[in-house]
């Protein structure tokens, strides 16, 4: 049982990825378990009560962290299998949070609760400090009829309605109300209606919210505006402000409108973390000459209607694949399965690549190192547990080694 901040009396349960978690009853009535199927069966799985369950509920976290309200009087803690150390490492490195210097000294932080909170907190307190100096601005393009005479007056329509005293004019005004200050207004707004933030916190979040709010038009934002933004020398503060956004629109959860729930629920995806995770480390880290791209897409071919997205491929200088690499958020008892074996072989087949590399987050107790079709397939770990920078240069040097003699193609 977890103690979280709560707008009423809340009891919270943990559940652990992918570990059963049995409720009698009594814990939950048939409209709200429907209510939390509806809105949260992809991350958690519901099943009723029934003799297969011992007559319980039985609840089963399906790889995902962070928080559900999935009642007034229940709340399910996700709880991951990872140390919050490696959750929190990830976190860093995925979202390009080490610009904030938070990470040393985190480690006190003994929840996911309180992990949301010590982010939150220092969003909240990097954007006082930009509102301190003053937020961003910029001339937009407005017009309408006002008086004196502002900008280039519009004589057609002063001609349609010549009796009207105030001018039309085309002109510019210099406002806050823009896309980069609408990102983090949002953002805070969902923060505050997360409910995860104590007294001290909320109150922070609160003072930059308003300070926010005061200058913006309050508009749901998506977690693809925080990323590939471009910036200048008078906005590249907003740069790591808007990575630590993105954070927290991704984690708001599915279905999250204005006005739609009392408290909005904080999930990351564990395995979307994962992948995401080492992609960025391994893109940071290559040495030259290799090059590595994210996220992939190939087309099967102009009539196919099929496209394939690798979650990263790695390139020598001349831009030919040498490794595509497919991320796997699970440790398989008997090694790599089937499926998982034969969609990294087709994606390294259409990329011309000759190898093809499962990553895990734990070295696989079977491994899997052999060639199929002039394809060199194996499993490597990024592992998480210890150090993230000694497991990703231990994974560089797997990924560079010969493996499997070249002898023993199949």
């Amino acid at each position: 049982m977890s103690t979280l901040p709560r707008r009423g009396p809340r009891t919270v349960h943990t559940l652990v990825e992918y570990i059963p978690l049995e409720l009698p009853p009594a814990a939950l009535n048939e409209e709200a378990a429907a209510a939390l199927w509806r809105r949260y069966r992809s991350q958690v799985e519901v099943e009723p009560p029934s003799f297969r369950t011992g007559g319980q509920w039985r609840l089963t976290s399906q790889g995902w962290a962070g928080y559900i309200p999935a009642t007034r009087t229940l709340g399910l803690l996700l709880q991951p299998k990872v140390a919050l150390r490696d959750l929190f490492g990830m976190l860093e490195v995925a979202y390009d949070l080490g610009s904030f210097h938070v990470l040393e000294g985190s480690f006190g932080v003994e929840s996911l609760p309180g992990l949301y909170e010590r982010l939150a907190s220092i969003l909240a307190r990097r954007v006082l400090a930009r509102a301190r100096q003053g937020l961003y601005r910029t001339y937009l393009d407005r017009s309408g009829r006002v008086t004196p005479l502002r900008g280039r007056l519009l004589l057609p329509d002063l001609v349609r309605r010549p009796l009207v005293p105030a001018l039309p004019c085309a002109y510019q005004e210099m406002t806050a109300d823009v896309a980069e200050n609408r990102i983090i207004g949002w953002t805070l707004h969902t923060i505050l209606r997360s409910g995860l933030c104590g007294p001290a916190g909320r109150a922070t979040v609160q003072r930059a919210y308003r300070l926010v709010a005061a200058q913006t038009t309050l508009t749901p934002m998506p977690a693809e505006a925080c990323r590939g933004r471009s910036y200048t020398r008078l906005n590249e503060d907003y740069r790591p402000l808007h990575a630590l956004c993105g954070f927290f629109l991704d984690a708001a959860g599915p279905g999250h409108q204005p006005g739609s729930q009392e408290m909005i629920p904080f999930v990351v995806d564990m395995e979307r973390l994962f992948e995401r995770f080492v992609a960025v480390w391994l893109i940071g880290a290559l040495p030259a000459p290799y090059r590595a791209a994210a996220q992939v897409r190939t087309s099967l071919g102009p009539s196919a209607g099929v496209h394939f997205a690798m979650d990263l491929v790695v390139s020598d200088t001349e831009g030919q694949p040498l490794w595509v690499i497919d991320t796997k958020y699970k440790v398989p008892e008997r090694g790599p399965e089937p499926a998982d074996v034969a969609q990294v072989l087709a994606y390294a087949q259409v990329q011309g690549a000759t190898e093809a590399v499962l990553v895990y987050p734990a070295p696989l107790r079977q491994l899997l190192d052999t060639w199929v079709n002039g394809i060199h397939v194996r499993t490597l770990a990024f592992a998480l547990g210890g150090d993230l920078d000694d497991a990703g240069w231990e994974l560089i040097r797997g990924l560079t080694a010969k493996g499997a003699e070249e002898g023993s193609r199949q």
